[in-house]
């Protein structure tokens, strides 16, 4: 029999973030689920166990009292979702400093504020498991999306540190790192910096246009990544990092042996730097 849980959701109007949400209903769980439009709120209250929460996550200053306000109604979060995001696509010659800053304020800020809300009341009840939605671009990278990378190399980061952090009171961390899904990523939830510069036609042409192609008939399904994170919060031992499609295990795989490669290629230059015995 599956213990319930109160769920925290980040961005659950659309993608992942809905999918993830409708398993955990589904599963007899508690949700509280941020949207940023009245419409969505609406839309997704329609369960008893289905808490809307009107909250951007960039709002840093509103997440403490908003997510205060949603345990004393709803209860302790036992397991906080950072879904919320976006994709930027653009060449970084060409793509703004305020088009990085909007990227990391989604994609990083706001889960770090998000996870700082909920850590208290975790830490004091010695358990709580944080999942962040990361991306396999949070380890492999791709032209074109370079503050998307970044910014989701960032939150591996932050991930991997954090659960090192609160192993001793019993909180887990995961970094959830999805390949390719059937979502609205690379369509409306894209930010596409415009083109401008003729060097990088041979480069950024084709894979945006592939990337637009391609929206709608991405191989993995919402719904069983869905079912994914309900066995991986289940897990007594979960992982530090989940990846999930098998494009995304072979990409990693392939860059873990390009990784190794490297290092042996210049292992004598990188042990040259210690001072003599």
């Amino acid at each position: 029999m599956t213990t319930s849980r109160t769920f925290l959701i980040t961005g659950v109007a659309s993608g992942l973030g809905r999918a993830f949400a409708a398993a955990a209903l589904a599963d007899g769980h508690r949700v509280i689920g941020t949207v940023r439009r009245p419409a969505d709120a609406q839309a997704f209250g329609t369960s008893e166990r289905a808490f809307p929460l009107l909250l951007d996550v960039t709002d840093y200053a509103a997440i403490p009292e908003a997510v205060l306000a949603a345990e004393r109604a709803v209860g302790p979060v036992d397991v906080l979702v950072n879904n919320a995001g976006y994709g930027h696509e653009g060449i970084l010659e060409e793509s703004s400093i305020d088009d990085l800053q909007r990227q990391f304020a989604a994609n990083v800020f706001g889960p770090v504020a998000m996870i700082k809300a909920v850590l208290p009341g975790m830490r004091a009840r010695r358990r709580g498991h944080i999942v962040n939605v990361t991306s396999m671009g949070g380890f492999i990278t791709m032209p074109g999306i370079a503050f998307y990378c970044g910014s989701k190399f960032a939150l591996e980061g932050i991930s991997e540190s954090l659960g090192k952090e609160v192993a001793p009171f019993g909180i887990h961390v995961t970094a959830l790192a999805p390949g390719q899904f059937r979502t609205d990523w690379a369509g409306r939830s894209m930010d596409r910096t415009p083109r401008s510069l003729g060097d990088y036609d041979a480069v950024m042409d084709p894979l945006r246009a592939a990337r637009q192609t391609k929206s709608g008939n991405q191989p993995g399904d919402p719904e069983k990544a869905a079912q994914a994170l309900l066995k991986l919060v289940g897990a007594d031992h979960p992982p530090t990092r989940l990846f999930l499609g098998e494009d995304a295990l072979e990409l990693v795989a392939q860059k873990l042996d390009l990784m190794k490669a490297e290092i042996a290629d210049w292992e004598s230059l990188s042990r040259s730097t210690s001072f003599a015995a």
